[in-house]
C-alpha cells in the first residue's frame, strides 16, 4: 500500500472512494480498466491519508443531509481496512453528523461494523448493497478468490436484516460459459429471499469488458478455464458488453422469481430508495415503542 493527500473526498453526488485498487483477486474486475487512469499496480492499494479530515470538514459544511456512498470503484471491506479503520471513521462521521449511507460490498468484515450501521439507521437510513456472483461455492473460490464466499455473504445478508439494516443485492457479472445457468439465477435469488433483501439489482445477464480488465480476465481464463478465452473472442470479439447467449431466458427468470419471492427488481426503484435520504421521527418511533410495549 502507500498513502497519498487527496484534495477532496466526496464526489458530485456525494459517493466516496478510500481506497484506490483492491486484493480480492475478482478476475472480472472492471476498476482494473485502463479509463480510470490509475497509475499504480492494482493490488499496490493507494489510501488517502487525510480522508477522515476531509470527509468532516465536507459533512461540516453541507446544507442539507443527505445519503452518503462508498464502493463503487474498490470494495471498502478489503483486508487493509482492519488494520486503517477508513470505512469505520466514515461510519462513525455520518452517525455524528446525522448522514445516511450505503456501501458496496463482497465481504462479511462489514459485520463488524454493525454497531455504527445500526446507529445510522436508528436516525436515518443505513442501506448495505451485497455483489452476488454465483451460487457454486467451488466456481466462486475460482472467479473470486480472495473474498467471502457466496454462502459467508448470505450469512452477513441475514445477520444485517435481523438487525433491522436494509440491504440489496446486485446480481453481477453473469460470465458467458461459466455461470450464466438457469440453476445460478435460481441459487442466488434462493439466497436473496431467505435473506430478506429489500430488493436485487440486474442490469443483464452478461458482462462488460474496456481496455485493462480485458487482457486480465483472459488471462486468468486461459489460467482457470482452458480454451473458453478462445470462444470468447469468436463469439464476442472486441466487443465492451458480453450478453449471455441465454440472457433473455435468464431475464425472464429472474424477473419471475424476483415477482414470486416479493423482491423489488426495477433498477429505477431500488435506485431512488438508495439515493433518497430519510430522517425518521423520534415521536413516530416512541408511539410505536409502546405500542410493542402494550400488547
Amino acid at each position: 500500500m502507500h498513502f497519498v493527500t487527496a484534495k477532496g473526498i466526496l464526489s458530485p453526488r456525494n459517493g466516496m472512494n478510500l481506497y484506490r485498487g483492491c486484493t480480492h483477486g475478482c478476475i472480472y474486475c472492471d476498476s482494473r480498466s485502463r479509463c480510470y487512469h490509475m497509475d499504480h499496480e492494482f493490488e499496490d492499494i493507494e489510501v488517502k491519508e487525510n480522508a477522515a479530515e476531509l470527509l468532516e470538514t465536507a459533512l461540516r459544511q453541507k446544507r442539507k443531509k443527505c445519503m452518503l456512498a462508498t464502493g463503487s470503484m474498490t470494495d471498502p471491506y478489503i483486508p487493509l481496512e482492519d488494520e486503517l479503520g477508513s470505512v469505520r471513521k466514515a461510519l462513525e462521521l455520518a452517525a455524528r453528523y446525522g448522514f445516511g449511507f450505503t456501501l458496496i460490498t463482497k465481504s462479511d468484515r462489514v459485520l463488524r461494523d454493525l454497531d455504527l450501521l445500526r446507529a445510522i439507521n436508528e436516525k436515518t437510513k443505513c442501506v448495505v448493497q451485497m455483489t452476488l456472483t454465483t451460487c457454486d461455492e467451488t466456481l466462486c473460490r475460482r472467479i473470486e478468490p480472495n473474498v467471502s464466499t457466496t454462502k459467508e455473504r448470505a450469512a452477513a445478508l441475514r445477520k444485517l436484516n435481523e438487525a433491522g439494516i436494509p440491504t440489496v443485492v446486485w446480481l453481477c457479472p453473469i460470465l458467458p460459459f461459466i455461470n450464466d445457468t438457469e440453476e445460478n439465477i435460481r441459487g442466488i435469488i434462493d439466497y436473496c429471499a431467505e435473506a430478506k433483501v429489500r430488493g436485487v439489482i440486474c442490469f443483464g445477464m452478461g458482462m462488460t469488458l474496456r481496455e485493462g480488465s480485458r487482457e486480465y480476465f483472459y488471462r486468468q481464463l486461459d489460467r482457470l478455464f482452458p480454451g473458453i478465452k478462445e470462444k470468447y473472442i469468436r463469439t464476442y470479439g472486441m466487443r465492451y458488453q458480453l450478453e449471455s447467449p441465454r440472457a433473455d431466458m435468464l431475464m425472464d427468470l429472474f424477473h419471475s422469481l424476483c415477482e414470486e419471492k416479493g423482491i423489488l427488481h426495477d433498477n429505477d426503484q431500488i435506485f431512488e430508495y438508495l439515493s433518497t435520504f430519510e430522517e425518521k421521527n423520534e415521536s413516530v418511533q416512541l408511539d410505536l415503542f409502546e405500542d410493542l410495549m402494550t400488547v
